[in-house]
């Protein structure tokens, strides 16, 4: 039997024939002895056909079906071209080697051509592989690596849907900087203040911040030659003339120090202005950065606390994954386990303390409003992270919406509900897309109005609807309507009995067999209170209500027929 190989490079589809299996006896030994050599393996394998790729777009495309385990219909025609027909009703006398089982099963049940993929194909491939540049005509090595090069790069691409502008490590590599920076110019500052102090005391006083200190110092230098001439230059730096007259005034007491240690405090207090310019920066990049990555998690609780979270979480996926109970108290893990071990009262919030809806509320409430903007909050990392369109809206109207439940605690306005709010930013956010993006929005932003209505049935905490208070009301109900009838003296499940379906002769059965243990009980209770009177014995009996004896009577009249009719019908089968 003749034996083919498919063979998918980066550059096209190629179809071998291999001769000489009969005197191989498919050893794989033997196999891999030849494969190396050329010569050799020459013999065994020619080339029967090339199908050379049109672009690298259909590259990719032959690629993604392949690793699917699918046929498309380049390769069908290409197998159909080249491989000899199939006669219905009769065996091939040939067989398709494959690298892939998944192809060929497909390939056999749509061309109906025998494919195999064992250990021999599989060696025979690898050799196909390594000498696939000779077998081609015109096709250099280098031409080669560069097809494989880009065709890597492209599929690799588009399984991560990788994008350049949306890659959050950036953000956690600024916001742990921004932090460090934070640190180091504090106690640079302070440092500078000490050291400035020897010479100039009482500038400490007059200058709180730090960054402007560091600027005054590096003006001033030495306190001898200032004089009033340098006022308007330091009402500039300052931007207040009084205070420039007060450090004029401040500066004619004598406190003198060396020229080379001024000249070291300069270019220090220089290097603090030089930290402060790029903590400046790297802001405005963090800024830029969250507003490309997570906009709407940016404009809902700010960049900075947005990017704590993500670098927290260790990326925007990570904390889409997140429920929302994990992120209120991401970052008070500590708090949480010594909570948990010495059996304390757990932490309300971690990280999103540092939002300002969080200060803004009441004591008494801070423990709802962190609850509620932790829900928010997740709800705006998923949407950052699964929407393929960059949009803010539902950031800002999520802001809203705990902008409305801060006024809902204060002052009593009922918030609007979770859905309604959605269904606004989605049609807003389709006005403003273009007319190509707005199907694509339409269709990935579906699922928001989808699970933002399960989530808005789950939040009683929160004054939002909720399903299960709606059971209880409803079994309670129930409970009421029956407590009425004597039947609910014993405990029973709930049957919820469609409208207009009759009642079994089991239920009946039932039922009757409950009422008469019932009366027995009554019965014997009524005995024994009047043998106890008889014997003098004191014992308390219960108030009963004229509707419950009526009730009693109805229900033992109703018995005594039934019984009266049990005795006939035993008298009637005897």
């Amino acid at each position: 039997m003749a034996l083919y190989l498919l063979f998918e490079s980066a550059s096209g589809y190629s179809l071998f024939n291999a001769y000489g299996l009969d005197e191989i006896g498919q050893n794989t030994e033997a196999v891999r002895n030849s494969v190396l050599d050329l010569t050799r393996f020459g013999k065994v394998v020619k080339l029967a056909a090339f199908h050379p790729f049109s672009s690298a777009l259909d590259a990719l495309n032959q690629c993604n079906a392949i690793s699917e385990g699918l046929m498309t219909e380049e390769l069908r025609n290409f197998l159909e071209l080249n491989l000899p027909k199939v006669k219905d009703g009769k065996k091939a006398k040939f067989s398709l080697g494959v690298a892939e089982p998944k192809v060929g099963s497909q390939i056999f049940e749509l061309t109906k051509i025998p494919c195999q993929s064992n250990e021999f194909v599989l060696e025979l491939l690898r050799g196909v592989r390594l000498h696939f540049d000779r077998f081609i005509k015109d096709l250099k090595p280098s031409d080669l690596e560069k097809a494989q090069l880009g065709l890597g790069h492209s599929y690799s691409r588009a399984k991560v849907k990788f994008n350049v502008n949306r890659v959050d490590n950036m953000v956690i590599q600024a916001i742990f900087l921004l932090d460090t920076l934070d640190k180091d110019i504090n106690s640079f500052s302070m440092r500078v203040r000490e050291w400035y102090s020897w010479h100039f005391p009482e500038l400490v006083k007059i200058i709180n911040d730090n960054y402007l200190y560091a600027k005054i110092a590096k003006f001033v230098e030495d306190k001898s030659d200032l004089s009033e001439n340098h006022i308007p230059e330091l009402s500039e730096l300052i931007g207040d003339e009084e205070k420039a007259k007060e450090i004029v005034e401040a500066a004619k007491a004598s406190m003198d120090l060396s020229p080379i240690d001024l000249i070291n405090v300069q270019q220090f207090a220089q290097r603090v202005i030089n930290l402060s310019e790029y903590r400046k920066k790297l802001y405005e990049y963090l800024v830029t950065k969250m507003n490309d990555i997570a906009p709407n998690l940016a404009s809902l609780i700010g960049e900075v606390v947005g990017a704590r979270l993500i670098s927290h979480a260790g990326s925007l996926s990570n904390l889409a994954k997140c429920p929302s109970s994990t992120l209120q108290i991401l970052g008070a893990e500590k708090a949480l386990f010594r909570a948990l071990k010495t059996q304390g009262n757990t932490p309300k919030y971690g990280l999103i303390f540092h939002s300002s809806f969080i200060g803004r509320a009441s004591a008494r409430n801070k423990g709802r409003i962190a609850r509620y903007l932790a829900n928010k909050c997740s709800i705006a990392s998923r949407i950052d992270c699964f929407s393929e369109v960059n949009t803010s809206i539902f950031g800002q109207k999520l802001r809203e919406q705990v902008e409305e439940r801060l006024d809902f605690y204060d002052k009593g306005v009922a918030p609007r509900k979770n859905v309604d709010v959605m269904k606004v930013a989605i049609e807003s956010s389709l006005n403003n897309a273009t007319e190509k993006d707005a199907g694509d929005f339409a269709c990935g932003m579906t699922w928001v109005v989808v699970g933002l209505i399960n989530i808005d049935l789950c939040m009683d905490a929160d004054g939002q609807i909720d399903e299960a208070s709606v059971k209880k009301s409803k079994k309670k109900k129930s409970k009421g309507e029956n407590e009425d009838g004597e039947s609910m003296a014993v405990d029973e499940p709930i049957q919820f009995v469609t409208d207009g379906e009759p009642e079994t002769e089991k239920k009946k059965k039932k039922k009757k067999q409950k009422l008469e243990e019932q009366l027995k009980n009554d019965v014997l209770g009524e005995s024994d209170g009047h043998e106890a009177e008889q014997n003098g014995t004191a014992k308390k009996k219960k108030k009963t209500s004229h509707d419950e004896l009526g009730n009693d009577a109805e229900a033992q009249n109703g018995t005594e027929g039934k019984k009266k009719k049990k005795k006939k019908s035993k008298s009637h089968d005897e």
